[in-house]
């Protein structure tokens, strides 16, 4: 009897990170012998060249939803005339497009492609959003002599799958709530290196105050514009609440907008596709930009997602946070003995919600839309997950050229 071959994702990713690893020693092994030839037969020139060849700073970006975060160091490296390279892994990356005179922006493709690529690269410093680097297709490559994380929310980083950060050298944290979560993971995995920290502040926070702070502030008219901002997962409001939820909300007579997570777009059509068909006089909000829905929106009604802290924190209104037992399990909270930060602070940022409250949700939502009383707390939050508000970029790249001087010798 013959049995179907069935290979489960977490074994296919294990053996595509060994078919990579096998394939980049293999290349490497082979470089290496072709270049000690050329320095034999041409008096060392060769290496010079080679040398030549590496790249300052390299910037890798997993999908077009992060320009938030690179726009601006972009921008930083141009305004100061420093070369840069910057890969993608979207197509319509607005990089691509930028027409920047000093960062050169290239298309590495999709799927695993970009890994395959950036297995093998040769540069002083590699920055990226993208957790998971040395876990699986993503490997570090010898010739890189430094990654660096920089993230692109203010919590405190302990919703990363688990081992998201471990083999980083260096993260650029948004305030002293990630740097103790980080110091905190560190002590209990002791065969870990000791990362770099650099509190810079919050890039996309900062794009984010100095597009709202430009604008005209509309005045709230006519009932609550009532944003459902979620995570995704199975402790996601979508995969837990879904139907019952938007019943209670579309019953409120309130304008409803659902944005979903863009990974619940990839990974949870099964949830994702009956909630659209039977709310389709709902509205579904699908911009890689955010600021329009956020400003629009009068409340929030999230999860445990990052988007509450650019919606607290920078739009500075209320929101709502459903109660859905979070699974710490796949995510680095796991390994915690208390509940993470953005756990902690969420009751002083928003008012509770559980299923039992669904009937009365208009009620609810009423009130926070009329209440000032959190303000003062939310205040308190931002100088824990926030510092040098408006300065972020500045400082995330006078920490990358001092530190490609430190790594060069001050030589290029």
């Amino acid at each position: 009897m013959s049995l179907p071959l069935y290979i489960d994702p977490g074994t296919g990713s294990m053996l595509f990170s060994l078919f990579i690893g096998i394939i980049a020693a293999g290349s490497f092994g082979l470089r290496a012998l072709y270049l000690k030839l050329k320095f034999v037969f041409n008096g060392g020139k060769t290496e010079k060249s080679e040398i030549a060849k590496r790249v300052p700073f390299v910037i890798f970006s997993d999908h077009r939803r992060y320009w938030n975060v690179f726009k601006p160091v972009c921008d930083e490296f141009e305004r100061r005339g420093i070369d840069a390279v910057f890969y993608t892994a979207s197509a319509d990356d607005p990089a691509l497009s930028a027409g920047y005179r000093h960062i050169r922006a290239e298309y590495l493709g999709e799927g695993n492609r970009p890994y395959a690529r950036l297995n093998m690269l040769c540069a002083d410093i590699l920055l990226a959003t993208t957790p998971g680097l040395d876990v699986y297709q993503w490997k570090r490559s010898r010739n890189v002599k430094c990654y660096v994380h920089i993230p692109h929310t203010a919590d405190d980083l302990a919703g990363y799958r688990m081992f998201g950060l471990d083999y980083y050298d260096a993260v650029l944290t948004t305030g002293r709530n990630q740097d103790l979560l980080i110091r905190k993971i560190e002590s209990l995995r002791p065969g870990i290196k000791r990362k770099e920290l650099c509190t810079a502040g919050s890039v996309p926070l900062d794009a984010l105050k100095r597009r709202l702070d430009g604008r005209k502030r509309r005045g709230r008219q006519g009932p609550p514009v009532v944003l459902v901002a979620p995570s995704w997962g199975k402790s996601g409001i979508l995969s837990r609440y879904g139907a019952e939820l938007l019943s209670a909300l579309r019953g409120t007579g309130f304008e409803i907008i659902v944005r979903p997570h863009p990974q619940t777009v990839v990974s949870e059509r099964d949830v994702l596709e009956p909630l659209e068909g039977r709310f389709k006089d709902i509205g579904w909000n699908y911009d890689n930009d955010n600021f329009d829905v956020l400003d629009r929106a009068d409340i929030l009604i999230s999860d445990f997602s990052g988007i509450i802290f650019d919606y607290v924190l920078v739009f500075d209104k209320p929101l709502i946070y459903a109660d859905t037992d979070f699974d710490t399990l796949p995510y680095d909270a796991d390994w915690l003995d208390e509940p993470i930060w953005s756990f902690r602070v969420l009751p002083r940022l928003g008012i509770p919600l559980k299923q039992g409250d669904f009937p009365v949700i208009g009620d609810i939502i009423r009130r926070a839309v009329e209440s000032n009383e959190l303000q003062a707390a939310r205040q308190e939050v931002r100088e824990e997950c926030w510092a040098h508000i408006g300065e972020s970029a500045k400082n995330v790249v006078e920490w990358l050229v001092e530190k490609e001087k430190t790594l060069t010798g001050g030589n290029k």
